[in-house]
């Protein structure tokens, strides 16, 4: 389908609304442009010769240097893999062959270097970092069945210089890389393990739900549970409990609990040690299966029914459709084509003074490398580090979830993007790729690169003379991943005053919970359904390098005053002041924000102040929904998540502290790889390089609203980094694209638009109508065995 109009006109042809004018110019002026006017306007316009609008791309443009934090190249993977594979010491199997004993490999990704070197590579002082490559085994041959992270380098691979070694040296708990590995089994768990424990309870599950769980093709239940499991001492405890499998195309499994739930003990490998420890139903506790039958059989038991799909459970369109709906709502177009650059292979964009490199990995996604404006780097990195969603019910499922979601890794979720939808069809678009068993994958245009012009100008301003806007324009980097049955929307925006908006919103199905006695943890949102209380919070990396890396966070406060002026004749003023302060050292520096959002939260320079003596540097603001963790020690993460306790936290930058977190940090709660508490021993924060460690988020009590799934537009949180005393005045005046009309004595006496494109030219409107039968998800190719010669491809969707 395609539109044709002209650009200049398009404007023209709003309705035109007659209101009581503010002033007597308003009516004069309005005169020689009322519906004749205009009519003829739109005609001679209509009739006059125009060009096609020149519709193009992003400019290609050559990055200045190499992207460090990029995917490995397929050469390099293919050579990776064939190496270890041929390390008799590693014992490695192929994911095809293996079995639960069996070595595999997990991982093959690039290491990112170490910021001093880096640093001095992007900065001209040294040539680019020896590239090594990060890798995770899953050792399962043992008893004892543990991940490793390893190192192996350095690249190109060369036998007899290459070597691997255990990587631990960005893990807090010194262990040669080595977590155990509490899913080595779980082939075993969800087989056979549950379907026999269901199986002795089959003709309950059919008297009270006509449905059973026997591991069979026309199963019309299923089971599974908490994560991570409990880890008790040395004892492995799970619950687990029963869904009903959607009937349809839905993914509607997590908002289908039956409400009957039952725990085991999985300790060790050996399948025929584990046993059941109880049975959970409407608010009893039962020791045993025996106990359990004895009382259902017994009529002890009430049944409740349970949760089954249906229209309400369906996202495809339904109900009374709104008037007018059937038109085509209004579409962003770029009448001139894409005014950003960019270097497709390196992942390098340049936009308006603003530069960056992109980075993809397996476990956190997206993230942005080297941001600078107008050449000067405001931060070094800035990523997403961890997502948790922690629940809380009366029930023994939604008491024991806090999903660390990096164990499952972001990147292998963040699957094509819908044009027009996920972003405006006229995005850039980015593959991005990541290594899974012996495979590497490809998802095609999942991260899309656009500008967008806000519906609101970034200035404005009218007097009795003269009338000026700005057009608020902005730069958006997006992808999206889909993490079980949340959809996460990744946003970070840059903006023409030098600033920064980091965000995400999440949407997709609820986990719900069973209704019975859980009136103290959610609504009662359907049948037998209620919305299960959870706190959503993800953990960012900012580390900024204001004007160089030795920074340090300045706090100004807005506090309540009482004084007296010279000026004032000895009467008492109530007033307020500001209070300034700094974070001297890690003792101090993990905090919340503000009551009343009264304090100012900067990274500044000490050393680089502007003409009138104040710090130069940016200030960090939440700007909606920023929330830390509710539940305090919590009884189901331990130390594995001591980055949600608090909104900020800043610690001196260290190579050995890459990351708050780590993927398997969920595999051992108590003692896990990376303990962020320990990253704070008292360490100097005076001007020293230093990352902010941010936590946006949501609080989340689902409601009726959240049926089918959660919206975007409410569960949604951000964070912005602006210039503080940065520039001498705001760089949002060096645009063209603003207007300045004066007028006099009720006419307009001059109109500025400053160079402002004002051009006419046919505009097509067809790219905003993509072709979604070319959607593919993802292109796979196998990397080992590998024979490029015959390389398999295989196409899926999400």
């Amino acid at each position: 389908m395609k539109f044709w109009a002209s650009y200049l006109t398009t404007a023209l042809l709003a309705p035109v609304v007659v209101a009581v004018p503010k002033a007597p110019w308003v009516l004069d002026r309005a005169r020689g442009h009322g519906r004749r006017a205009l009519g003829a306007s739109i005609e001679k316009r209509a009739h006059f010769p125009r060009k096609a609008c020149d519709i193009k791309s992003a400019l290609g443009i050559e990055a200045p240097k190499e992207n460090l934090w990029a995917e490995l190249s397929e050469p390099e993977a293919v050579s990776v893999v064939e190496w270890l594979f041929a390390q008799p010491d590693l014992n490695l199997t192929t994911a095809e062959d293996a079995g639960s004993w069996d070595n595999t490999l997990l991982l093959v990704e690039l290491m990112h270097p170490n910021k001093t070197d880096a640093l001095a590579y992007l900065d001209g002082t040294a040539g680019a970092p020896t590239r090594y490559v990060h890798a995770v085994i899953s050792h399962q041959a043992s008893e004892d069945p543990y991940y490793q992270d390893i190192l192996v380098g350095p690249l190109p691979i060369v036998n007899g210089t290459t070597h691997w070694e255990p990587l631990e040296y960005p893990l807090t708990r010194k262990s040669q890389g080595r977590v155990r590995n509490l899913d080595a089994d779980a082939d075993t768990l969800f087989d056979e393990w549950v379907h026999n424990v269901s199986a002795t309870i089959s003709d309950i599950t059919l008297d009270m739900w006509n449905a059973t769980a026997l591991g069979l093709d026309n199963d019309t239940l299923s089971i599974w549970g908490i994560d991570p499991v409990y880890q008790d001492d040395d004892r492995i405890l799970r619950w687990d409990a029963f869904w009903s499998i959607p009937r349809g195309i839905f993914d509607t499994g997590s908002i289908m609990p039956m409400g009957l739930y039952f725990m085991s003990d999985v300790t060790g490998r050996d399948a025929s040690k584990w046993s059941v420890e109880g049975w959970y139903h409407n608010g009893v506790f039962y020791e045993n299966t025996e106990e359990f039958r004895a009382a259902y059989w017994n009529g002890d038991v009430e049944k409740l029914g349970g949760n089954w799909d249906g229209a309400w459970s369906s996202t495809d369109q339904q109900g009374t459709i709104p008037p007018l709906d059937t038109m085509s709502p209004p579409v962003a177009v770029a009448p001139q084509g894409s005014r950003y650059s960019v270097d497709d292979q390196r992942r390098y964009v340049e936009w308006m003074g603003w530069s960056f490199y992109i980075g993809f990995n397996r476990d956190t996604g997206m993230s942005l490398h080297d941001i600078r404006y107008k050449g000067q780097r405001i931060l070094y990195e800035l990523g997403l580090q961890e997502a948790l969603a922690h629940y809380a019910g009366s029930d023994p499922i939604q008491s024991h979830v806090g999903y660390l979601d990096s164990y499952y890794g972001f990147g292998p979720f963040a699957f094509e993007l819908l044009k027009g939808y996920d972003c405006p069809a006229y995005a850039t678009y980015l593959n991005s790729s990541f290594y899974v068993t012996e495979t590497s994958r490809t998802h095609l245009n999942s991260i899309c690169l656009f500008e967008v012009n806000n519906d609101y100008p970034i200035a404005r301003h009218s007097s009795t003379h003269y009338v000026t806007a700005t057009k608020n324009v902005n730069f958006v980097v997006r992808s999206i991943s889909t993490i079980g049955n949340y959809d996460y929307m990744f946003s970070y925006s840059f903006f023409m005053d030098g600033s920064i908006a980091v965000e995400v919103r999440a949407s997709g199905y609820i986990q719900a919970a069973f209704y019975a006695k859980n009136e103290d943890y959610g609504f009662h949102i359907h049948d037998q359904l209620s919305g299960s209380m959870h706190d959503h919070v993800l953990n960012f990396k900012a580390d900024f390098d204001i004007l160089g890396t030795n920074n340090t966070v300045e706090i100004i406060s807005q506090v309540p005053h009482t004084t007296t002026y010279p000026w004032s004749k000895g009467k008492v003023f109530n007033t307020m002041k500001l209070n300034r302060s700094f974070i001297l050292n890690e003792d101090e520096s993990r905090f919340d924000w503000s009551a009343n959002s009264q304090a100012q939260v900067l990274v500044v320079n000490r050393d680089e102040k502007n003409k009138f003596g104040e710090n130069r540097g940016y200030r960090i603001l939440p700007y909606t929904g920023a929330a830390h963790l509710t539940v305090q020690n919590s009884s189901v993460l331990k130390n594995s998540a001591n980055w949600a306790n608090h909104d900020i936290m800043v610690s001196q930058r260290k190579d050995t502290e890459p990351r708050s977190v780590h993927k398997y940090n969920n595999q051992d709660t108590k003692d896990p790889p990376v303990d962020f508490d320990k990253f704070f021993d008292g360490e100097n924060l005076n001007q020293t390089d230093l990352v902010v460690w941010l936590n946006l988020g949501m609080h989340h009590v689902p409601h009726t609203g959240d049926l089918p799934t959660t919206v975007f537009t409410t569960a949604h949180s951000g964070v912005q980094f602006m210039p503080s005393n940065y520039f001498e005045v705001s760089p949002n005046v060096e645009t063209v694209n603003m207007v300045r009309i004066n007028y006099s004595d009720g006419k307009t006496t001059d109109v500025v638009t400053f160079g402002s494109f004002d051009d006419t030219c046919e505009l097509s409107y067809e790219p905003t109508f993509p072709d979604f039968w070319e959607y593919k998800g993802d292109v796979v190719v196998r990397k080992f065995p590998y024979n490029p010669n015959d390389p398999y491809y295989e196409a899926t969707g999400i």
